[in-house]
């Protein structure tokens, strides 16, 4: 296990960037696939909320999930020794991610405690969500935990580099073209 001061604030940054992007893209896909995402957000309630999953700025969205990596890496930074110095930490990460992230937001998001009693948008549909989200919070815990536990396996960075690389690049090729 790394101690908290192996752990530098930028090197947690750019992994937390790379991993969520990945991540992110990976089962941003998957639900567009399998939860008809294309179906249920042409319907009316959710239409007039969620943009279409063909608008050129839609295909944008994985190549600016660097800001959503800083800002989580800047939540994380601090509670470093808590998050990768043990040996659950990746536990700790979901669990905060879910319930902070996910369920607990402030504004009434789909899905989230607010969401289901605040907005008119049924509740199947929102709780559909979770199947991408959660799953993607899980990933992105373990992943990141693992990689910033494990420095010297190289072929992580090589792999989650290249995939990181190759997202953005398909990301911001999709809004040029579209």
């Amino acid at each position: 296990m790394q101690t908290k001061s192996h752990v530098t604030l930028f090197g947690l940054t750019i992994k937390t960037i790379v991993v969520h992007t990945v991540t992110y893209f990976i089962m941003g896909l998957l639900a567009i696939t399998f939860l008809e995402y294309r179906t249920a957000f042409a319907e009316s309630i959710t239409g007039a909320y969620m943009r279409q999953v063909n608008e050129p700025i839609v295909a944008l969205g994985p190549a600016l999930q660097f800001i959503r990596g800083i800002l989580f890496a800047m939540a994380f930074y601090p509670l470093r020794e808590i998050l990768f110095g043990r040996k659950n930490g990746w536990l700790i990460t979901w669990l905060l991610l879910v319930s902070l992230g996910i369920l607990s937001t402030f504004g009434a998001a789909p899905g989230s405690v607010e969401g289901l009693l605040y907005t008119k948008m049924p509740v199947g549909l929102q709780i559909s969500g979770w199947l991408e989200i959660i799953p993607q919070a899980l990933l992105l815990s373990a992943i990141l935990y693992y990689w910033v536990n494990h420095p010297e396996k190289k072929w992580i960075t090589w792999i989650l580099g290249i995939a990181c690389v190759l997202v953005i690049i398909f990301s911001i090729l999709g809004f040029v073209m579209a």
